[in-house]
């Protein structure tokens, strides 16, 4: 795949607001071989490449910025020794902080660490309500115990939770259980985020992608939680992309308001950004003042030059901005082009026939998010 060179305009673009929301990537290491991780599928070529006073300097820069929230993600970032010290520093900073996690692999005491550090929100993700479903989809036989465990310390330590299940073909008919499995671990939100196809996840869509029937079913489950005022959770459902007919307007705009910065220490506008013929710069190599406002790939597509038809003519382009960059590469290797999700694209009988094949699918065989997979993935390359 040919890459798009990287330059640095000359002038600074005055008119581009800062970003509101940066992730650190700290690692890809992870102890869960989730097969619908939106991790890149060759990460086993890639060493984390970051040191802890690479990630201290790229804070004290987003918050000169105007960068007001920092996640801290992976991977699994409680594999980095690190950890305490980055929120401390972030905190100190005056960033809202936030911890993006499985609750797997942390170290004893690390919950009372990162509290006295400054963290305020800890979002655990999980795959079940039921130890055998969620051994199946993380290929960890202790990872049900290990997330209780953390959950119980976090809830203790006086940090908000945040619960994420991922929903798919294979637990999404156990939403009301789901549902009662974080209101019994204590936590104030709970995001239901059906898969978002990209990375491992694509490569297991005709496994995991659930009917249209389903998710309707989900839904009107989630409702009935919802509806009754007793219940102080928040529950927030997000819809998979294929069964819509209008593509999601992605991070809000390209570069408007979210920044990722990956183990590598490049800088994305969406965790998947990278899969893109594009060059992107290294906070190592450019100030992150630079990279957001003079890079080709941070401007590449921000307003409506770049768009085809049939997005450049649509009048909804101001509101979808021509849907996922990424997925319409992904699915089409054309990142210019409109994303098949949309009815309007050329390209959405892709999904039709996708979503038609899944349904034909069992969810056996499923491909793990593993070193030994992802070498077969890099090998198969041509």
């Amino acid at each position: 795949m040919t890459k798009i060179n990287l330059t640095m305009n000359k002038e600074l673009n005055e008119e581009i607001k800062a970003p509101l929301w940066m992730l650190l990537e700290l690692t890809h290491k992870c102890p869960l071989e989730c097969p619908y991780c939106y991790n890149q599928l060759d990460f086993a070529k890639i060493d984390d490449q970051m040191q802890k006073e690479d990630w201290l300097r790229v804070m004290e820069e987003a918050r000169e910025m105007g960068v007001v929230q920092i996640g801290f993600s992976g991977g699994e970032p409680l594999l980095n020794k690190d950890l305490p010290e980055l929120v401390k520093k972030a905190s100190g900073l005056g960033f809202y902080t936030n911890l993006i996690t499985s609750g797997v692999g942390a170290e004893e005491g690390i919950v009372k660490k990162l509290k006295e550090a400054g963290l305020k929100n800890v979002q655990i993700g999980i795959q079940s309500s039921e130890k055998e479903i969620m051994t199946l989809l993380t290929n960890n036989k202790t990872a049900y115990e290990q997330k209780i465990k953390f959950a119980k310390e976090v809830k203790e330590a006086g940090m908000q939770i945040v619960i994420n299940a991922t929903v798919h073909k294979l637990n999404i008919d156990h939403v009301d259980k789901i549902i009662e499995f974080a209101h019994n671990l204590g936590a104030e939100y709970l995001e239901i985020a059906n898969v978002q196809y990209y990375g491992w996840a694509l490569e297991n869509i005709d496994k995991l992608l659930p009917s249209k029937e389903q998710i309707k079913e989900a839904k009107r489950v989630t409702n009935i939680y919802r509806d009754n005022k007793e219940n102080k959770m928040k529950v927030f459902f997000v819809v998979p992309d294929y069964h819509e007919v209008r593509p999601k307007a992605c991070m809000n705009g390209w570069g408007s308001t979210f920044l990722t910065i990956n183990p590598e220490g490049d800088a994305l506008p969406c965790n998947m950004a990278n899969t893109l013929p594009l060059k992107f710069p290294n906070v190592k190599n450019f100030s992150l003042q630079d990279i957001w406002n003079r890079s080709n790939s941070f401007n590449y597509f921000r307003g409506d030059e770049w768009m085809s038809e049939p997005c450049r003519t649509c009048d909804e382009k101001e509101k979808d901005f021509g849907g996922c960059r990424c997925q319409a590469f992904a699915l089409t290797n054309d990142m210019n082009a409109a994303d098949p999700v949309c009815e309007k694209s050329p390209h959405h009988n892709i999904v039709t026939n996708t979503v038609k094949r899944a349904m034909e699918t069992s969810s056996d065989g499923l491909i793990y998010r593993n070193r030994n997979n992802s070498m077969n993935f890099i090998k198969a390359k041509p």
